[in-house]
């Protein structure tokens, strides 16, 4: 008796290509490096990267006078004293105001100029860009005297003010630049269908364009932000009375030609990195994107 199984055909095998005509997989140059070669020397590059940070920590955690490796017993009288006997509170207070100030002040002129140099066809705009490149071959040291005088007519020397628009003027024309390229790869004709649709180029810029620009507005951001917060010069030089400085200015008075307190130092170096460390480690994806965004012409 035939059985229903016997009477199923095999089904037809599959011819195959020549193996002339099989694709080939194309292995990357790394896949065939063992993962030793590439672990060690990134080993070895995150000790010379991290000793340092320890060894700062080490200072500031560990009592004053102790020659030990480890932190123990861990104490945190060096930032009580920095935060209280060497106005750190102060500093601290005056560097978020320069900060801020800057980062709302350089995003908004650049996001302004970037606009026009994006949007816009005029007869200089080719020297106004090549000045702009030109303009970060100049070091802060140069343009010291120039501000100080024209702050000392404006009486805003000793006011934060002062370097609040030192610091702005000097993030301009990367901020501009980065800006420009980023708005470039934003299609105009999204601006366009909503002057169609009855917006004017203030609105449709804000409803439409605004709202994709946000790496590059925390690129922008956080750059002049950060710059600030780490500058030294400006506020040395425009800044006399103590309740003005800011801490990089505050750090310097922590070291004398005599002697230097090594764990108020370390103390106030990780007062003044914490705040960087946070906000990067919130924004780092949209700062990744912003850069590499802005950095190619659309």
């Amino acid at each position: 008796m035939i059985t229903e199984e016997a009477t199923k055909v095999a089904p037809a095998p599959v011819p195959q290509p020549p193996e002339a005509t099989r694709p080939v997989k194309h292995r990357r140059a790394w896949d065939e490096v063992p993962r030793r070669q590439i672990y060690t020397p990134l080993s070895i590059y995150l000790v010379f990267t991290l000793i340092p940070f320890y060894w700062i920590l080490l200072f500031a955690l560990r009592p004053a006078g102790s020659t030990s490796l480890v932190p123990w017993p861990i104490t945190f009288d060096h930032f009580e004293k920095v935060w209280t006997q060497r106005s750190f509170g102060t500093y601290f207070e005056n560097s978020v105001y320069v900060g801020l100030a800057t980062l709302v002040m350089t995003t908004l002129v650049a996001l302004a100029g970037g606009y026009a140099l994006a949007r816009f066809d005029f007869k200089v705009k080719n020297a106004f860009m090549l000045a702009l490149l030109c303009s970060q071959f100049v070091p802060g040291a140069l343009l010291l005297v120039p501000l100080f005088e024209i702050f000392a007519e404006l009486k805003m020397i000793n006011s934060l003010g002062s370097v609040v628009i030192a610091e702005t003027v000097f993030q301009l024309p990367l901020s501009m630049i980065l800006l420009s390229n980023f708005i470039k790869n934003v299609p105009y004709s999204l601006e366009e269908a909503a002057w169609v649709d009855g917006c004017n180029r203030l609105t449709a810029f804000r409803i439409v364009v605004l709202p994709l620009l946000r790496p590059g507005l925390i690129a922008v951001g956080s750059f002049a932000f950060v710059h600030s917060w780490n500058h030294f010069l400006f506020a040395l030089m425009f800044l006399n009375n103590q309740d003005k400085q800011t801490i990089p200015v505050g750090l310097n008075t922590l070291m004398s030609a005599d002697s230097v307190d090594l764990g108020a130092l370390a103390a106030g170096g990780i007062i003044a990195a914490v705040p960087v460390v946070i906000v990067f480690a919130f924004i780092q994806k949209w700062l990744i994107t912003g850069f590499s965004a802005g950095a190619v012409k659309g």
